[in-house]
Order: structure tokens, then C-alpha cells, then sequence
């Protein structure tokens, strides 16, 4: 883990600032944690595991930071109201919240199970709202702003097979940041989602990434294929991006999907119209059918996160 004494220009210090951030024991989590406590914020971990909890508070408490547990899951109301709890009993504020907790579940969709969909729906999607909801009456009522930083997935932009279920809560964590940010505008409070692409438990176990992943561990540096072609690496690559947008340097900055990962930083675009076609008086199926192909059809839109053209690892 990296250290926290970094130098950071003023108008990315967070000093005074609180942040909650939801499943940081271990992995990105902890990274955005870290990197939030680097930046001066006080830090309420969250993690399922009161260990995992307690070991990273002591690691940020070594490095110079300040920082607080609490163990629960997220998904609900009560745990929501938990988390904002303990940042202001604590801390007497909350500033920032970070929705990074989540599992997986895959399966593919004629496998996949009730109980496989609604674990996923209400880690992910279910316990973002919860938590953005409990976090937004807190700064509504403090009057002063904040941020809310939701954590998003390539899946969730462009589909994964096998992934029904995360992908689903993905794309509504990416509409609900859009939705919210209008909604919280007139309170100050900003809203984005940023897209990771880090070695992760959530991405390890991809074929193509994981000879690279292994090599990592080693301690040898990943190509530049992956981190700058494809954006991939180490979580602790993915956490400036979070100081940066609970910063007022991202005073203006709202609603937007940001991606990144290895060297690589990105700013996704909205769904929109890409192609229309008009017919006096309205469609029928055969007047579709027969302006299809030299109309809308001519620009069919990809799926899925593109294969990685990768060197072979060592």
C-alpha cells in the first residue's frame, strides 16, 4: 500500500473534509480510501469483514490518516443511516461519499438464479441508492455541498456475458449519477461515477488479463499495452480520480461518466441518438423493414467490453 505523505496543490486538499467509503477493506476500495485520507479527509472504512475493516483503518492511521470503521452491508436503509452516523458522530460532517461495495454473482442468463440477481442488485445498485440517499439528507442539511462518487464498471457502459446482473446495476449506477446530479444541483452536490479497470478479485479471473495479473505479483511492471491501450493496472491507479472529484478543483464538474485505469483516463459519452429516420404520418412495420438498411441500419451500435490484443506475458 502506498503511503500517504504526497503533495497536493490547495485546491485538492481535502483537509476538514469527511468521507464514507463504502466496501474499502481491501482492493480499489481501499485505494480511494487511501488516496481520500493522502488528500487530508477523515475516512469511515466500510467492509463486511471487521478484520479487514479494522487493518485498514491501522494502515491509514500509520501513514499519517484519519480514519474510522464500521462493519455492516451495505443494501439497506438502516445500514446506510449507519455509515452517515458514524461520519458525523465521529467527525461532526460528511462531505463525500464513495459507493465502491460490491460481489459478484456470474452466471450466464439461463443459469442464473433469483437469488444470484437480487444479491448483486442489492449490493451494487439497491445499496448505492441507499447510501447516496442517506448521505444527500446529511449535506442538504449541512447546506455546504458535497460529493457523491459512484463506482461504475465497464460492464455496466457496454454489457458483459455472464454478467446479466452486474451489468444491470452498473448501467442504473451510471443513470442514477446523471438523474442525481440535476436533482442535487441547486444543494452544491455534485455527482459522477467512475469507471475502474484495475488487477481486482472482480477482475483477475478474466483469461486474457490473467498471466498479467500474475506477473504483477512478481513485481514485474505490466506492458504498455495494458496500461495505456487497454487502461489497466493496479488499483492504486484508480484513486486519484476520487480526491480529485470530492475536490473543489471538480466544483463544476457533474453527472459525468469517468473512466480509469493504468496510465489511461477517460470520459465516457451519454447514450443518445446516433442515427433517426422520418415517415410522414408514422411507421408501419414494412415501411421500418424497408428503410432499415439505408437508414438507421447502416450504423448498428458494438456490445461488450473488446477483447484485449495482448503481447503473451512471460
Amino acid at each position: 500500500m502506498k503511503g500517504l505523505t504526497v503533495s497536493h496543490p490547495s485546491s485538492v486538499d481535502l483537509t476538514g473534509k469527511v468521507a464514507v467509503v463504502t466496501g474499502s477493506g481491501r482492493g480499489l476500495g481501499l485505494a480511494y480510501a487511501t488516496a481520500l485520507a493522502a488528500a487530508g479527509a477523515a475516512v469511515v472504512v466500510n467492509d463486511l469483514d471487521a478484520t479487514v475493516a479494522r487493518r485498514a483503518v491501522a494502515t491509514l492511521a500509520e501513514a499519517g490518516g484519519k480514519a474510522v470503521a464500521e462493519t455492516v452491508a451495505v443494501g439497506t436503509a438502516e445500514a446506510a443511516d449507519r455509515l452517515v452516523a458514524r461520519a458525523v458522530d465521529t467527525f461532526g460532517r460528511l462531505d463525500v461519499l464513495v459507493t465502491n461495495a460490491g460481489i459478484l454473482r456470474d452466471r450466464m442468463l439461463w443459469k442464473m438464479t433469483d437469488d444470484d440477481f437480487d444479491a448483486v442488485v442489492t449490493t451494487h445498485l439497491r445499496g448505492t441508492f441507499t447510501c447516496a440517499r442517506a448521505a444527500a439528507v446529511r449535506m442538504r442539511a449541512q447546506g455546504e455541498g458535497g460529493s457523491l462518487v459512484l463506482v461504475g464498471s465497464p460492464a455496466g457502459q457496454r454489457g458483459n456475458v455472464g454478467q446479466t446482473n452486474y451489468a444491470a446495476a452498473k448501467a442504473g449506477i451510471a443513470a442514477m449519477a446523471r438523474t442525481w446530479s440535476m436533482e442535487l444541483a441547486r444543494s452544491g452536490i455534485t455527482v459522477n461515477a467512475v469507471v475502474p479497470v484495475a488487477a481486482t478479485a472482480m477482475t483477475e479471473t478474466i483469461p486474457a488479463f490473467a498471466p498479467y495479473v500474475e506477473a504483477m505479483r512478481r513485481g514485474e511492471p505490466l506492458p504498455n499495452a495494458l496500461r495505456k491501450g487497454e487502461g489497466f493496472g493496479t488499483p492504486e491507479d484508480c484513486a486519484a480520480l476520487v480526491p480529485f472529484l470530492a475536490s473543489d478543483a471538480a466544483r463544476g464538474i457533474t453527472g459525468q461518466c469517468l473512466g480509469i485505469g493504468g496510465d489511461k483516463l477517460a470520459l465516457w459519452s451519454h447514450p443518445q441518438e446516433v442515427a433517426t429516420a422520418y415517415a410522414d404520418g408514422g411507421w408501419t412495420p414494412e415501411t421500418i423493414a424497408a428503410a432499415w438498411p439505408t437508414s438507421v441500419g447502416r450504423t448498428p451500435q458494438t456490445v461488450g467490453i473488446p477483447t484485449p490484443e495482448l503481447p503473451e506475458a512471460r
